[in-house]
């Protein structure tokens, strides 16, 4: 199998896909990350690994004040959306406390949101040394609080990198439906192979993800029934999941987050080329060079780059992004197959969503909710009511994040121990905001 570098692969959207625009050199990366030549077969299989320190672990003496876990980097195989193989990384840590529920350890596939298409952005990396500074990638690693917080309980927890995120031999797809939830399940099925990891085949597995994350979980919860073969699961937690892309594009538009919308039209592009010369009709020079930039930053990088400007700065038509995709047949129908909702999952999941989310829109998530309930899923669904809006800022968005942190982690263990106690809500969901 043959790889192009990612920095070759933007540049060549950005010139064949996008017209004339230039995207800048990647920064290093690490050996780890270059995946092999040839894959192994099985999803889920181990390809390499090597230990991985914790950056966010403090020892002082040899006496450990926090230190949840040992982790170990790993990179498995995966099946992309398109269903090639693909090589992914991510990190599974081992607690350092004992289990103290009945039972195998517990195992959580965790999904991180937000991180960028840059490699340098991967969570693994940010695990490791919690900030990563690189030309043009800077980023944090704020889902550190929410792993510690299963590892705490004593609950394994592996983390995917996603597609094409960390790994140079290809871009980052983002929001595609099928290349994250696959990636979310793959990284399940790695943990049990990992040199020391105490999970088993009997481990009880949960998915959990907030917003890019939450989308990922989601559709690793429809998956799960007809690609997770062998994975315990028993629930997932999906917090303000982007359930339908045509109406986030739509949202996130002119706000501080408008970057991401590079990001997504990046990875739908790489794996629907065919998408490539419609779009580039319609990008101007500014366009060109946005998507170019957006291939290698991490969100802070994004932020400082494109908050509050609105897409239409990036047609020639000066119409939006939703506007054009939403007027090209080809286009729109490539979104629409990134719906989730349309299959029940076989296990319950808890959906969160603020009802004035201002990035990932609350509608779109009730929607996704209520899709399963009707096709006699088992959905608790849970709105944050929010009084006031937040215009932009993602404030509203990212509040549920943490105030309903603890919430959300409680129900996922209760799932995980056994628990049928608030597993659906369904009636609730059709008279709730």
């Amino acid at each position: 199998m043959s790889y192009a570098p990612k920095a070759a692969r933007a540049a060549a959207l950005a010139v064949v896909a996008l017209g004339a625009g230039a995207a800048s050199a990647s920064a290093a990366v690490p050996a780890f990350y270059n995946p092999p030549a040839s894959l192994p077969s099985g999803n889920g299989d181990l390809i390499k690994s090597q230990p991985q320190p914790l950056g966010a672990s403090i020892e002082i003496a040899g006496v450990p004040l926090w230190m949840p876990g040992k982790a170990t980097k790993v990179m498995y195989k995966s099946t992309d959306a398109n269903g090639l193989p693909v090589a992914v990384t991510g990190v599974y840590i081992e607690p350092t406390k004992k289990w103290s529920g009945s039972g195998a350890r517990p195992l959580v596939s965790y999904a991180a949101g937000t991180q960028g298409q840059g490699d340098a952005c991967a969570p693994s990396r940010t695990l490791e040394s919690v900030v990563v500074l690189e030309p043009g990638q800077t980023a944090l690693g704020y889902e550190i609080p929410g792993i510690y917080k299963f590892l705490d309980r004593g609950i394994a927890v592996v983390i995917t990198d996603y597609v094409g995120l960390g790994t140079p031999d290809r871009m980052h797809t983002y929001v595609d439906r099928k290349d994250m939830g696959q990636a979310v399940i793959d990284a399940a099925r790695v943990a049990l192979k990992v040199p020391g990891a105490t999970v088993t085949s009997s481990s009880p597995v949960g998915f959990y993800g907030y917003s890019q994350g939450g989308g990922a979980a989601a559709a690793a919860a429809e998956l799960a029934g007809s690609y997770g073969a062998g994975v315990n699961l028993k629930a997932s937690f999906a917090g303000a999941p982007p359930a339908n892309l045509l109406d986030t594009l739509k949202k996130a538009d002119g706000t501080i987050l408008t970057g991401v919308l590079g990001y997504a039209i990046n990875g739908l592009l790489a794996n629907n080329s065919a998408l490539k010369p419609i779009l580039d009709q319609q990008t101007n020079a500014a366009g060109k060079a946005a998507l170019a930039k957006a291939a290698e930053q991490c969100i802070g990088d994004s932020i400082g780059s494109f908050a509050f400007q609105k897409t239409s700065s990036w047609t020639t038509s000066g119409k939006s992004a939703y506007d054009v995709v939403n007027s090209i047949p080809a286009a729109k129908a490539i979104a629409e197959k990134q719906r989730i909702g349309f299959v029940k999952p076989s296990k319950p999941v808890m959906v969160v969503t603020g009802t004035q989310d201002d990035i990932v829109p609350h509608p779109q998530a009730k929607q996704m909710a209520l899709d399963w309930c009707f096709r006699g899923g088992s959905v608790y669904y849970q709105p944050v009511i929010q009084p006031l809006d937040t215009g932009g800022t993602s404030l509203n968005h990212l509040a549920p994040m943490l105030t309903e942190m603890d919430k959300a982690q409680n129900w996922l263990v209760d799932k995980m121990k056994g628990s049928t106690a608030n597993s659906s809500n369904c009636l609730a969901a059709l008279v709730l905001p």
